[in-house]
């Protein structure tokens, strides 16, 4: 017979990789882990790790009843929130995984206004431009950045904002020169791009018609804040994303180019797992980005 009680020593044997691993989160011995993980298996009657001295392993049926328990887990988890803390304040750890733009963009002025609303709660936050897998390494909100829609993956997915990508440069740049007026005459410009295989630009105009230009390369780098960083010293012009650019629009350190085009969208979405968004204090995050964040309308 299934006994409820061990699923908790079974998913955390799973997630930490091994019953040592296991025992040093919980603050148990390993031995209580693997006896816990054996009667469980026992009462199955079926083999769900593939253990020796040196290696742990899932078998097929081991990944597939692991969904299912760490679901369960976090469904028991939901409940007592709602019983034990309906009135209450949300508390509990939130763990939120972004990009490097949307970090330094989107969240990092928001963050501590965040945390000092909720004091219970401890906000997590990993800052990678790897693509995370959102269920399997435990994140409860992820906010993402991106030209494509994305994938239908069952994460619940909400659009946050979506803002143009638009053409900047110094005004010691421009006035250095004759300021294009044309798409066409950007080829005679210094370009600040982001790879050698993209030294190009795809523009658009209000009406939705399209024009690629290829200025000329002054420098190249696959980070947004170093672009940023050499439009501001005069090399060039740039495409980067309104929001990056709106500090210095203001104080006059960049110009608009070319303010009828931009070069495509960026829109941000938040992403977090069904089960997970129950959580009071995951629910009490989400509402809170959203409202700084949340602006659907195109920019």
């Amino acid at each position: 017979m299934l006994k409820l009680n061990d699923l908790p020593f079974f998913v955390a044997a799973v997630e930490q990789g091994g019953f040592a691993a296991a025992a040093r989160q919980l603050g148990l011995p390993k031995s209580t882990i693997s006896k816990r993980v054996a009667e469980l298996e026992a009462g199955l009657q079926a083999r769900l790790i593939q253990r020796s001295s040196r290696s742990f392993v899932l078998t097929e049926l081991g990944r597939d009843f692991y969904e299912h328990a760490r679901a369960a887990l976090i469904e028991a988890e939901a409940a007592e929130q709602v019983v034990r803390r309906r009135a209450a304040e949300p508390s509990g750890t939130v763990r939120i995984s972004a990009s490097v733009p949307t970090a330094q963009l989107d969240l990092a002025a928001h963050l501590p206004r965040l945390a000092s609303a909720l004091p219970k709660v401890r906000l997590q936050l990993d800052v990678t431009d790897r693509f995370v897998d959102v269920a399997q390494e435990g994140y409860d909100i992820v906010v993402r950045s991106h030209f494509a829609p994305l994938p239908d993956s069952g994460l619940v997915q909400r659009l946050l904002n979506v803002e143009a990508i638009i053409l900047v440069a110094a005004p010691a740049y421009l006035e250095g020169q004759e300021a294009p007026l044309q798409p066409d005459q950007l080829a005679a410009q210094q370009g600040l791009l982001t790879g050698p295989q993209q030294l190009s630009w795809r523009l658009w105009d209000a009406a939705g018609e399209s024009v690629q230009v290829t200025p000329q390369p002054r420098l190249i780098a696959n980070e947004s804040t170093v672009l940023l960083q050499a439009a501001l010293a005069g090399l060039g012009i740039v495409c980067l994303p309104e929001a990056m650019c709106r500090a210095a629009l203001r104080e006059g350190q960049l110009r608009r180019v070319l303010p009828d085009w931009h070069a495509g969208r960026v829109s941000t979405s938040l992403l977090m797992p069904h089960r997970r968004g129950q959580l009071p204090a995951v629910r009490a995050t989400v509402e809170f980005l959203v409202e700084c964040l949340g602006s659907a309308a195109p920019g």
